[in-house]
């Protein structure tokens, strides 16, 4: 099992590991801990690199199988032996570009959920871009804009982003923390991580944030779009202060 180091400190930029396996067919490692994110929740994997005594290996691809964490490398690349030592480190402007962007998606679902009680359909996010569906029957300019004003004030407000793994019996116990139409949580997950903007919004999230509203920069909507008769996109930038 991969201790995901990601979960507890999302400001982790390098980190070192023990190789478990090494599969040269695929070029992937699997480490005893990582900091790299594999992706899920519609934010894209980390990418970086794994530091050897031979050099750096680029690290192309993340993803979860299981308990463990593949570390997909380019293809060819020459593999360190499993007991070894590697040192990772991430490519840090792109995951704090996805973590602002992250945190942005978290603001702008809670102020729809809190002014108009609509719930998430879907969403998926690139570096400083990102798109979420709302149950919406109508979506006009004027609520667009209504909808980045009140989410820019969140911004500004400086809110804090805490992080707590939580007892599953524990989680379900409060309302509304799954905001999404369909529980995404599997039924064998006995611990649930959550993601407070304090003030604004607690939901399930296994994803990376940071550490207060601040660091998000500023929040554009860039387009809307009916998807549906109760389903409306809305698409965002994440831009500097």
């Amino acid at each position: 099992m991969s201790e995901l180091l990601f979960h507890t400190d999302a400001y982790l930029r390098e980190f070192d590991a023990t190789v478990l396996d090494a599969d040269s067919a695929r070029s992937a490692l699997v480490l005893d801990r990582t900091a790299f994110y594999p992706g899920g929740g519609g934010q894209p994997c980390d990418t970086g690199e794994l530091r050897t005594g031979g050099g750096a290996l680029d690290v192309v691809k993340v993803k979860k199988e299981g308990d463990d964490v593949v570390h997909l490398l380019s293809a060819g690349t020459s593999l360190p032996d499993e007991g070894s030592t590697v040192i990772g480190v991430l490519d840090w402007e792109r995951r704090y570009q996805l973590m602002r962007t992250h945190t942005a998606m978290h603001i702008l679902c809670g102020v729809v959920w809190r002014d108009y009680g609509a719930q998430v359909t879907g969403g998926n996010m690139e570096p400083l871009e990102g798109r979420m569906d709302f149950e919406f029957e109508r979506m006009e300019r004027e609520l667009v804009n209504d909808i980045e004003a009140a989410s820019n004030a969140e911004v500004d407000a400086a809110r804090d982003v805490v992080v707590r793994i939580l007892p599953r019996a524990e989680a379900e116990q409060i309302p509304d923390l799954i905001r999404t139409k369909i529980n995404l949580v599997p039924a064998s997950i006995t611990e649930i991580r959550t993601v407070e903007i304090v003030g604004l919004d607690l939901q399930a999230d296994g994803g990376t944030h940071v550490a207060n509203t601040r660091e998000v920069g500023r929040l554009k909507v860039i387009d809307y779009k009916s998807k549906g008769r109760i389903n409306k996109r809305i698409r965002i930038a994440v831009e500097d202060r």
